[in-house]
């Protein structure tokens, strides 16, 4: 049998299924919003976001031609994805920077912790690029380097003078380094969520920070009174003066962008009288169309021609606060005005259409607007955009011609646990995710299928089990971490006459399902959810439950800093399923 590396993992090509298996045979991703359909000339012409789905907190760099940018992975593995683009608007994802366990230690954490706010930076004057980042619950904040992105990066050199999170390089034109980053205030704080930007100085031969922390800002701006959560910081050399541009406001629907400037790193700072620089949090009608909330924590880059664009986190609410998709990059151009950046007036809303001349559209991967795509997992490696909860399982899966098989493990989604799982983000508000399954449950506890995740308290498990009357297929909805997943008799019964229960957690439906492979579908509306099935011989699709409440997949109902993601998923390991 074949084999072939990925990441640090051995895998095998899919060979004779073993008993106890789970084969998928391909898995169907289509997105179709409202937002993404209109008419653009994509090579004069962008939409916002430029990626969709689960892309938070954004850092941009560039050398010469070709920028790479970065994103949040938290609990997933492998860790950080990373892009490039030439034209800032077609990015094509060129691996993770945390593809090693040796970098990326993540046992029995939660779905939200683990690697917070990555910033990127070029150094020209050491040809090196360096990644920052926070592992907030196993360590803090350490960074790693490379010379080429695209061909791996270095294990992890850890910071223990930084103090919190955020970190942030500056690698300035005499060769000095800097750290910037979120931090406790020094002494008391006045009120709750008064936090500070320190600086420490960096020596880039010793690959260490040299001295003692300077609190450089405190609080936050005057734009609000006790100005909360001051944090991912990064700091420039632009012409003679130093910029320091924070997000303000807490990462929700007060979320904000401001900016300071000094003539030295260690100031004393300005801030600038046109803050925010971006927000959209006030001032704007609550009916507007392709609403953006949430923006901020930005990083902005100057292109090879002068131009200066800002990068940011938003999201995408189908109603109220509402949004299953987490919180996306987006776009735009910075204007300056007086010497002070401004990424876009107080009162405007994000625009999704954007003009920018010289763009290389087909240069890029599924990362925005409405598209398609079919895996049947036929190569000898996962796609990128596929990645494990926590580091995975040796050998858990193979690929062959035949699809992916999944080895089932005794990992639960609903537990801190390592999985027999793979995952892709939902990008969209109206999708369509869709795999064929070919699977014998051999004992109670048995289940493979999949899973709709935004934590391991919040989800959708679509499954095929065991039952004591034969093979059935099952939708628990999970929506809290008190309720119990246990269904009674009765219930169990009516689910499986009305295809739907009302009960916020615990089994929604089930039916049985005759032998031989079976077809899953999921569509989701905004927050209604359909789940479907086509049995093995059947030309139709029978409705499982219809119109399901997913709300409970949206941010601010479940906590946490993810979007959701959509697994394909085997366990041996399934508490309380209906007997």
């Amino acid at each position: 049998m074949r084999k072939f590396m990925c990441g640090a993992l051995m895998m095998a090509v899919a060979g004779t299924m073993a008993a106890g298996d789970a084969r998928f045979a391909y898995y169907t991703y289509s997105g179709n919003d409202a937002r993404f359909d209109k008419e653009l000339n994509a090579s004069t012409q962008y939409l916002n976001p430029i990626l969709a789905g689960f892309y938070p907190d954004p850092s941009i760099c560039r050398k010469g031609d070709t920028f790479y940018l970065v994103n949040s992975s938290f609990s997933f593995f492998p860790g950080v994805p990373i892009f490039e683009s030439k034209d800032l608007v077609n990015w094509r994802q060129i691996g993770h920077v945390l593809s090693r366990e040796s970098q990326l230690e993540l046992k029995d954490l939660g779905v939200s912790r683990g690697i917070y706010a990555p910033a990127i930076s070029y150094n020209k004057n050491n040809d090196t690029f360096y990644m920052v980042t926070t592992l907030v619950d196993n360590g803090g904040n350490f960074f790693v380097k490379s010379k080429d992105p695209s061909k791996g990066w270095s294990d992890p050199i850890w910071l223990p003078a930084v103090d919190g999170i955020d970190p942030s390089f500056l690698f300035d034109d005499d060769g000095k380094g800097y750290i910037v980053h979120n931090a406790p205030v020094f002494g008391t704080a006045a009120y709750e969520g008064e936090r500070a930007i320190r600086l420490l100085h960096f020596d880039v031969d010793s690959d260490a920070t040299v001295g003692d922390p300077i609190e450089i800002v405190r609080s936050g701006t005057h734009v609000r009174p006790n100005p909360i959560w001051i944090e991912g910081p990064h700091l420039y050399h632009i012409g003679d003066w130093y910029y320091l541009m924070c997000a303000e406001g807490g990462t929700c629907e007060d979320h904000s962008e401001v900016i300071f400037r000094a003539k030295n790193p260690e100031g004393p700072w300005e801030e600038s009288p046109l803050n925010p620089i971006l927000t959209q949090r006030e001032g704007l009608p609550a009916d507007r169309a392709d609403i953006v909330t949430s923006t901020g924590h930005a990083d902005i880059i100057q292109d090879a021609d002068g131009n200066w664009w800002a990068v940011f986190l938003g999201c995408r609410p189908y109603e109220g606060d509402l949004y299953n998709t987490g919180r996306d990059t987006f776009l735009l151009p910075v204007e300056w005005r007086d010497g002070w950046p401004v990424i876009l007036e107080p009162g405007v809303p994000v625009p999704t259409v954007i003009c920018k001349e010289g763009l290389q559209p087909g240069t890029g991967d599924f990362l925005t607007g409405n598209f398609n795509y079919t895996d049947r997992f036929d190569g000898d490696r996962l796609d990128d955009k596929w990645i494990f909860l926590r580091n995975p399982l040796p050998g858990f899966y193979e690929l062959g011609e035949g699809g992916l098989t999944l080895h089932p493990a005794s990992g639960d989604v609903t537990r801190k646990e390592r999985l027999s799982a793979i995952f892709r983000r939902q990008q969209h508000t109206d999708f369509t995710a869709e795999t064929e399954l070919d699977f014998t449950p051999s004992a109670a506890g048995d289940l493979a299928g999949m899973v709709l995740l935004q934590n391991e308290d919040y989800n959708f498990i679509l499954g095929k089990t065991k039952g004591t009357e034969g093979d059935i297929l099952i939708l628990r909805r999970n929506a809290g971490p008190a309720a119990s997943l246990a269904a009674s008799p009765d219930t169990d019964q009516a689910a499986s006459e009305a295809g739907l229960l009302t009960s916020e957690t615990g089994l929604l439906a089930s039916a049985p399902l005759a032998d031989g492979p079976v077809k899953l579908r999921i569509e989701g509306k905004g927050k209604l959810y359909s789940f479907y099935y086509q049995p093995s011989g059947s030309a139709s699709w029978l409705p499982l439950a219809l119109d399901v409440d997913a709300s409970n997949l949206s941010t601010s109902l479940s906590g946490g800093f993810i979007g959701a993601v959509i697994g394909l998923y085997a366990t041996t390991g399934c508490d309380d399923l209906p007997q």
